[in-house]
C-alpha cells in the first residue's frame, strides 16, 4: 500500500559512503557534464549553467554551508538567502530507496530555512527520485522549467516545493512538518498519491491555477490550513477526490481559507473525497 510506500523506512536504511566528493565554493559555475557522489559540500550559490548536465549519484549527501563574504551572489527573489543550487542546465538526482540522496544543512540540528533552496530556472529536465529535502527555506523551487519528484521525503523546511509556470509531475511523496508543503502560482502541475500532513499550510496557491491535476492525495493535520487560497484566486478550485483525514465536511470547511472566509476568493470544491480504505488501496 502507499503508506508502506511513504514510511520512512528507507531513510534507515542509508550507509555511510567512504568516498567524498569535492567542495564547492562561489564563485561555482558547471558546465558539460559533472558527477557528484559521496559527501559534496556547497559554499555560497553554484550555478549549473545552460547546457550543462549534473548526475547525483544514489546515497550522496549534498550539505549546504553558510556561505562566506561575497559568496551569496542571489539575494533577491526568486532568490533566496543563503547558499543554493540554481540549475539552468538538465539535473538527475535518482536515488534508490535503500540509497537515497539528501540535500540538507551540514548542520542536522538546524532550523529550516538555514540554507536557500534548490532553485530551478529554464531547465529542459530536471528529475528526482528517492531524495530527502531537508532545513531549506525553499526546497526545491522551479520556474519555467520541466521537472519531476517521486518517492522522495520534504520535511523541516519553510517551503517544500515550489513553483511557477513549470510542467510538474509529483507523485509518491512525502510532505511533513513544513512550514507550507506545496506552494505554486500559475503552472501545469499533477500531484497524486501524495501524503501531506502535519504542515502549517497543506497547499498555498497565491495565483489563479490552470491545466492542474490534484487528486488521490493525502491532506492530513495541516494546520491552521489544509488548503489556502491568495488574493489572486478568484475562481474555484478543483480538489475533488482527495482524502482530507477523518473529519466531516463541516469540519473540513473551516481548514479552508478560501471564499468561505473572504467572499473575494474562489472556494475550494472537495467533493466527493477519497474515503479512508480508498486513499489506502491506491497502487505503489
Amino acid at each position: 500500500m502507499i503508506y508502506t510506500l511513504l514510511r520512512l523506512s528507507w531513510l534507515l536504511l542509508m550507509l555511510p559512503c567512504a568516498c567524498v566528493g569535492p567542495a564547492l565554493r562561489q564563485p561555482s559555475t558547471l558546465t558539460g557534464s559533472v558527477s557528484w557522489s559521496g559527501e559534496v559540500r556547497l559554499h555560497g550559490d553554484v550555478v549549473l549553467a545552460p547546457g550543462a548536465e549534473l548526475t547525483i549519484a544514489p546515497g550522496t549527501k549534498i550539505l549546504f554551508e553558510a556561505p562566506g563574504e561575497g559568496e551569496d551572489l542571489y539575494r533577491e527573489h526568486p532568490y533566496f538567502l543563503g547558499s543554493e543550487l540554481i540549475v539552468r542546465g538538465r539535473l538527475k538526482a535518482l536515488g534508490t530507496s535503500q540509497m537515497p540522496i539528501v540535500f540538507r544543512y551540514h548542520n542536522p540540528q538546524a532550523p529550516a530555512g538555514s540554507w536557500g533552496g534548490i532553485n530551478i530556472e529554464d531547465s529542459p529536465e530536471s528529475l528526482f527520485s528517492y531524495v530527502l529535502f531537508e532545513q531549506a527555506d525553499s526546497a526545491l523551487h522551479t520556474r519555467q522549467s520541466r521537472v519531476r519528484v517521486d518517492h522522495s521525503i520534504f520535511r523541516n523546511n519553510l517551503v517544500g516545493l515550489r513553483f511557477h509556470d513549470t510542467q510538474l509531475l509529483a507523485e509518491k511523496n512525502l510532505f511533513e512538518h513544513n512550514g507550507t508543503a506545496v506552494r505554486f502560482h500559475f503552472g501545469s502541475p499533477v500531484l497524486r498519491h501524495n501524503l501531506v500532513r502535519n504542515n502549517g499550510k497543506g497547499i498555498f496557491i497565491s495565483s489563479k491555477p490552470q491545466d492542474y491535476l490534484i487528486e488521490k492525495n493525502a491532506f492530513i493535520n495541516n494546520r491552521p490550513y489544509q488548503v489556502s487560497l491568495g488574493e489572486g484566486v478568484r475562481e474555484d478550485v478543483d480538489l475533488r477526490n482527495n482524502y482530507w483525514g477523518a473529519v466531516t465536511p463541516e469540519q473540513l470547511e473551516s481548514l479552508f481559507f478560501d471564499g468561505r472566509v473572504d467572499d473575494w476568493l474562489g472556494r475550494i470544491v472537495f467533493e466527493p473525497m477519497l474515503e479512508d480504505e480508498n486513499w489506502a488501496e491506491l497502487p505503489e
